[in-house]
């Protein structure tokens, strides 16, 4: 599900996928079936940003490789997503979903990483990487570990 839904904001269609994460949303609430529910607003807010560049409302690289050019969203833009990563980790943490949580904390991370928050992003997501013991061999917790050995670096570096 998590590569569907990106997929539309890869191929330069994330008001795509903004509509079909409003139609599975609307479904959460009609069935009452939670599960998914944070990486659904998770989603919203990588989309929400990814309408933003495509749309040319950002500037600047979105790479972890290029820090330095952070990207400048319209604050409404950058305030939405934000809150979507916010509510996707609050869902997560109310389900007690670690795994769920973990994705919404890197992209929320990421997110601030681009906004120079470095040290809020390596707060945060040290907080729930540590969390884990075990399952270190997964992508998402490779991810997340990569991320906070960049963020350590680049706040020794500034």
């Amino acid at each position: 599900m998590r590569e569907y839904k990106l997929a539309y904001g890869t191929v330069g269609q994330p008001e795509e996928g903004l509509l079909v994460l409003a139609e599975a949303l609307a479904t959460v609430e009609k069935n009452d079936e939670h599960f998914y529910e944070a990486e659904l607003y998770r989603l919203k807010g990588e989309l929400t940003l990814a309408g933003a560049r495509g749309w040319g409302l950002g500037v600047g690289s979105s790479s972890p490789q290029a820090p330095s050019l952070k990207p400048q969203f319209p604050r409404g833009v950058a305030q939405e997503a934000e809150g979507y990563f916010l509510k996707a980790i609050e869902i997560a943490q109310e389900q007690q979903a670690k795994s769920l949580e973990l994705r919404a904390a890197t992209s929320l991370a990421h997110f601030w990483q681009q906004q120079g928050k470095r040290t809020e992003a390596h707060k945060l997501l040290s907080n729930v990487y540590n969390w884990f013991t075990e399952g270190f061999d997964t992508k998402d917790l490779q991810e997340a570990k990569m991320l906070i050995e960049e963020l350590a670096i680049e706040g020794l570096q500034h």
